[in-house]
């Protein structure tokens, strides 16, 4: 609670320091909202509870992520994570078909307030789970296994769910938890979830770790192939047209667009890192590609780029007669939301950190599940910090204080954003 002097102190800043002493308005204010929430019964009794759940937590984790779980095939892993939303009492409990696992904690206002962890994996981590001899083993500090380190998040938000629905904490907003599929094969689960809720969702939150970084803003990623069809044949009877010839012109006046240099402000970046044709030396080849990877933070930017690009593919296809195309491989939206810093959510998360004794950086550059939002108009954020370590290596292990961490930041951000 502010007092009068607080008040007239935060009104005289206004007038001396004018516009951007609204920023230091807004994080007082969330600063006293979170140390308030934190100091409640409820709030307080859920802090303990996550205290105490580290091993249950940790065993759930060693459980799901000893399931197999590549980006695709993730069905064994949701319903096991479905399963333990049941067991501490989420409401609505459901595996959709991309398979997302969602359960929630009603508020009463009809708006929610949606927290989303990863499902999926890597398909490198699916190999080391396959050829691993043993399930996923404590080691100190450490839970040391192939697919501990993303699934920790989704640990992280159900053992911060358990404390919640366990310390009686009855929000104004439903409490909504999803691990979501397909993150890494274009965000797929995300997606399902944003149209799922984008009409009352007062903001998004990718869990990516315990909030030591805080990103409120979103870097559009598109990702392409460009594909050369030409007429294929033996050396001694090659000559051209040649597929490499269009791909070699292509790439050189791609890599030599402008754009990048021009727009630095807003990270704009073209890179080709692929190319690919032919198998045997004395053989002409009828198909190849080459990877297009470009990035910005303004999706304008991206759109000027790639009919630049298309300009540049018609030219070269008009020049040498052979044909190329572009395919998506993979298009992650960005884009940036205005007030975003100064909103609740974002204020909010940053006091939360702080009550946790961490100092927050915060980005508008981020790349995960919140792109989605994000590059659809919605507020959201992606809360991040370090796992673990060796992800997609053999040694692949999970950070259980910084996973225990991340449930007491879900459990302050969702009792003060959701009106506990």
């Amino acid at each position: 609670m502010k007092t009068r002097a607080t008040v007239c102190l935060l009104a005289l800043l206004g007038i001396l320091l004018g516009p951007g002493a609204t920023d230091l308005r807004a994080q007082t204010d969330a600063d006293d909202d979170v140390a308030a929430t934190r100091g409640t019964a409820a709030v307080s009794d859920a802090l303990r509870h996550v205290e105490t759940s580290r091993d249950s937590t940790t065993a759930f984790l060693a459980e799901i992520a000893a399931i197999v779980s590549p980006s695709g095939q993730e069905q064994a892993r949701a319903e096991a994570v479905a399963a333990r939303m049941r067991e501490i009492g989420l409401s609505s409990v459901v595996v959709d078909e991309t398979p997302n696992a969602i359960g929630i904690i009603p508020g009463r206002s009809g708006r929610a307030l949606v927290f989303v962890s990863t499902l999926d994996d890597l398909a490198t981590v699916a190999e080391h789970q396959r050829a691993t001899t043993g399930p996923p083993r404590v080691e100190g500090d450490r839970l040391v296994g192939p697919g501990t380190n993303t699934s920790s998040t989704s640990a992280s938000i159900l053992a911060a769910a358990e404390a919640l629905v366990a310390s009686g904490v009855s929000p104004e907003h439903d409490l909504v938890f999803a691990a979501v599929a397909q993150e890494e094969t274009g965000l797929v689960g995300m997606k399902v979830i944003y149209e799922a809720f984008k009409d009352r969702a007062i903001g998004f939150v990718d869990v990516l770790g315990d909030g030591r970084r805080i990103s409120f803003g979103a870097i559009g990623i598109h990702w392409w192939r460009g594909v050369a069809t030409g007429p294929p044949g033996h050396s001694l009877g090659g000559g051209l047209p040649n597929v490499n010839q269009a791909i070699g012109r292509a790439v050189d006046q791609i890599l030599q667009l402008p754009h990048p240099a021009e727009h630095q402000d807003s990270r704009t970046i073209v890179n080709v890192a692929m190319l690919q044709s032919g198998a045997v030396f004395n053989h002409k080849p009828a198909t190849g590609w080459f990877s297009l990877d470009i990035r910005s933070l303004d999706m304008d930017v991206i759109e000027t780029i790639e009919a630049a690009v298309a300009s540049v593919l018609a030219d070269v296809a008009a020049d040498t007669g052979i044909q190329l195309e572009m395919e998506p491989f993979q298009l992650t939206p960005g884009g940036q939301i205005p007030g975003a810093r100064e909103s609740a959510l974002v204020t909010t998360a940053e006091a939360v950190s702080r009550q946790l004794g961490l100092e927050p950086t915060l980005s508008n550059s981020g790349s995960s599940n919140m792109n989605v939002a994000i590059g659809n108009g919605s507020l959201a954020i992606g809360m991040g910090g370090s796992r673990g370590g060796e992800r997609a290596e053999p040694g692949e292990w999970a950070d259980i204080p910084a996973m225990m961490r991340t449930a007491s930041h879900v459990v302050l951000l969702a009792a003060t954003l959701g009106g506990s």
